[in-house]
C-alpha cells in the first residue's frame, strides 16, 4: 500500500502543480493559449465541467462528479488493500487515485477541472485539452485492467500455506 499512497501523492501534487504554472503563473485562465511547439504542442485553456472531452457539460453535474470519484477512489483504495498484488497493480492504483483528487480539487476550488495540454499533429486540430491528472486516471485504469489478474492473491496463498 505504501506504493499507492506515495504515489497518488506524486501525481496529485505534479498535477496540482503543473495547475497552478500554468493557469496562475503563466495565466493562462486569462490569455487562452500559449503555443510552445507549434503545431504540435500548445497550452490552451478549458474548464471542463462535465466528464471527458466535456460530455454533459450543459448540465450542473459537480457534486455528482465530485461523490463519483471520492467513491471510486475508496473502492479502488480498499479493493488494492484486500486483493493485494504485484508493485504494478499498488502503483497503477495510485496513478489513478492522485488523478482523481487532483481534479476533485479543481472541482471544489474552480467548480470545473483546469484543463490545458492540447497535443495536434498532422494537420488535424485537436479541440480537447486534458491535464497530468486525467493523464493519471487514464494511465491508472489501463494498469489496473492489465496487470490485476485473479491469480494474484497474496492474502489468500499465505493464509492456504
Amino acid at each position: 500500500m505504501h506504493i499507492t499512497l506515495w504515489t497518488s501523492l506524486s501525481v496529485f501534487l505534479a498535477d496540482q502543480i503543473s495547475k497552478l504554472i500554468v493557469v496562475q503563473f503563466l495565466n493562462l485562465k486569462d490569455i487562452g493559449a500559449i503555443d510552445v511547439f507549434p503545431p504540435f504542442f500548445q497550452l490552451r485553456m478549458a474548464w471542463n465541467t462535465g466528464v471527458n472531452f466535456g460530455l454533459f457539460s450543459s448540465f450542473d453535474m459537480r457534486w455528482v462528479l465530485v461523490t463519483l470519484a471520492l467513491v471510486i477512489t475508496v473502492a479502488v483504495l480498499f479493493w488494492v488493500k484486500r486483493d493485494g498484488g504485484s508493485k504494478w497493480v499498488f502503483f497503477s492504483a495510485g496513478l489513478l487515485v492522485g488523478g482523481a483528487i487532483g481534479n476533485v480539487i479543481d472541482r471544489l476550488i474552480y467548480g470545473a477541472v483546469a484543463d490545458f495540454l492540447n497535443f495536434s499533429c498532422c494537420g488535424i486540430n485537436n479541440p480537447y485539452a486534458f491535464n497530468v491528472a486525467d493523464i493519471a486516471v487514464f494511465g491508472g485504469a489501463i494498469g489496473l485492467v492489465l496487470f490485476h489478474s485473479d491469480n494474484e492473491h497474496p492474502k489468500e496463498e499465505s493464509k492456504r500455506s
